[in-house]
């Protein structure tokens, strides 16, 4: 797997190295053409689902990885389409949108799938645990990065 995230941060760093420097840096940002996986992850999600409402958080930052990358996303997806259908046969529908980002790219994606019924009663966007750092347990991660600029 390191192989694909690897060619997916490489272009990513440096166009964010070109753009923006890191200190302006905002993890939340609006859609931003400079973040091709997050465009395509919301465009997927949008054609699919005809969502009511959709959020698409890039948590990359939160994590072990270059700056700028886009491998961990939280997703809120609020469509007609997931009325009536249980939890796990909602993340099915969103996983199998996005097979290929999770084949190759995407690293780790946090689903809130809610019809607009359940929406309406709790609109709130779950928060991601902090990272428990898995990688930075592993001497030859810096490594690995490194190689991921280059």
């Amino acid at each position: 797997m390191l192989p694909s995230v690897s060619r997916c941060t490489r272009h990513i760093t440096v166009s964010l190295s070109v753009t923006r420097s890191l200190a302006h840096f905002r993890p939340h940002m609006d859609p931003d053409p400079n973040r091709p996986m997050e465009r395509t992850i919301r465009t997927k999600l949008t054609d699919k689902f005809k969502p009511d409402h959709l959020e698409v958080h890039n948590e990359s930052y939160m994590h072990a990885v270059p700056p700028g990358s886009e491998t961990h996303f939280r997703v809120l997806v609020v469509s007609s389409q997931f009325a009536g259908l249980p939890l796990i046969q909602r993340h099915r529908l969103v996983n199998e949108v996005l097979k290929e980002e999770l084949s190759s790219c995407v690293h780790a994606l946090a689903i809130q799938a809610k019809a607009p019924e359940q929406w309406a009663m709790d609109p709130t966007l779950g928060k991601s645990p902090p990272c428990m750092g898995g990688s930075k347990g592993d001497p030859t991660v810096e490594e690995k990065l490194k190689a991921g600029r280059d």
